[in-house]
């Protein structure tokens, strides 16, 4: 009996495992549409920034309606038409030329931690880089523009469930609290589910233009001192 029990979980573990490994993304594509032969296809946005992240409790940012909220700041340095947000756990195997790793994905890159993504997608009224400072960030005003739970777009989950986050936000030129502007953003995380945050994330944030110099940041500093 002991022996058939190792054997079953030997193999869920190597299941596991290579769901893990398997997780890959597909390309992020935008509002418009463009059909190509009998399917239609999302156009893929043309500059995509990534961001590879671990959290763990305790170091959450905010208690939000009874959640543990995990923020990254975006700084945003033109007017953008639409903006895409996408968030995977865990990383695993998935491999993103050019992401930005913060110090402690990389000491926790080989953690199958994951958790039920759920996002958001802030703006806030500092339209300044030169006046992002943590008492501006605490008395900024934060708007959300737009927030998801799962998506079927992105991959499953190492449980088979499609609990990662995908939103696209439209900007709307003639409503000031509604617009694309140049400003400060952030990306709010945390879990739908009742329970802790733990685990590797990739956070991406994509626009249909190119956007020269947009910074993905988990804190202040690094935000104003990009490597």
């Amino acid at each position: 009996m002991k022996t058939k029990i190792l054997i079953l979980l030997s193999a869920f573990a190597l299941v596991f495992s290579t769901t893990v490994q398997a997780q890959k993304l597909k390309k992020f594509g935008g509002l418009t549409e463009k059909k190509i032969g009998p399917k239609t296809i999302k156009v893929p946005y043309t500059d995509v920034v990534s961001y590879l992240g671990y959290a763990a409790p305790g170091n959450e940012d905010e208690v939000k309606e009874g959640k543990k909220f995990y923020y990254i700041y975006v700084w945003i340095p033109a007017v953008a038409p639409e903006l895409g947000v996408r968030m995977m756990s865990p990383v695993g195997k998935t491999k993103v030329k050019g992401a930005t790793a913060s110090s402690s994905y990389t000491e926790n890159a080989g953690s199958n931690d994951f958790f039920d993504t759920y996002i958001t997608l802030e703006r806030s009224d500092i339209t300044s880089k030169d006046k992002i400072t943590a008492d501006a960030i605490k008395a900024a005003n934060w708007i959300t523009l737009a927030k998801n739970d799962d998506s079927s777009e992105m991959p499953k989950q190492p449980s088979g469930s499609s609990y990662n986050s995908l939103l696209r936000y439209k900007s709307e030129a003639s409503d000031p609290l509604k617009a694309l502007t140049v400003g400060l953003y952030r990306i709010g995380f945390t879990t739908y589910k009742t329970g802790e945050v733990k685990g590797t994330f990739l956070a991406q944030v994509a626009a249909p233009i190119k956007l020269p110099g947009v910074i993905m940041a988990k804190n202040i500093e690094d935000l104003n001192n990009p490597d």
